[in-house]
């Protein structure tokens, strides 16, 4: 299973750390989707919520049994578990403002 967290933030196996943001972004190996998801929700994590979350960087193609428990649906995918309400968000993450939105950091 590949799985990255970011090193400013302990590993929280899926639970909430004081506050901070749990999010899992699913990706399908090293395509250029995945790629620019990667690199444009880390950018917008550092620029709006820096040192207050954890992101969790799950390779399909290696981890297919997280993949069907989490009812994938298309990809790359990222899934704000913690804070509440759950949030699904689909595609390259290049919408700054729709990645805040569904994270909860800009009124709808």
């Amino acid at each position: 299973m590949s799985r990255k967290k970011n090193s400013d933030v302990e590993e929280t196996e899926g639970e909430n750390v004081q506050g901070k943001f749990v999010l899992r972004l699913f990706i399908t190996g090293a395509s250029p989707n995945s790629s620019r998801a990667i690199t444009n929700l880390k950018n917008i994590c550092e620029a709006n919520i820096p040192g207050s979350y954890s992101l969790e960087i799950i390779d399909v193609y290696q981890s297919n049994d997280i993949a069907e428990s989490e009812g994938l649906i298309a990809l790359p995918m990222l899934v704000k578990k913690y804070p509440l309400p759950e949030r699904r968000m689909i595609g390259d993450m290049s919408n700054t403002r729709k990645v805040l939105t569904g994270l909860g950091l800009v009124p709808q």
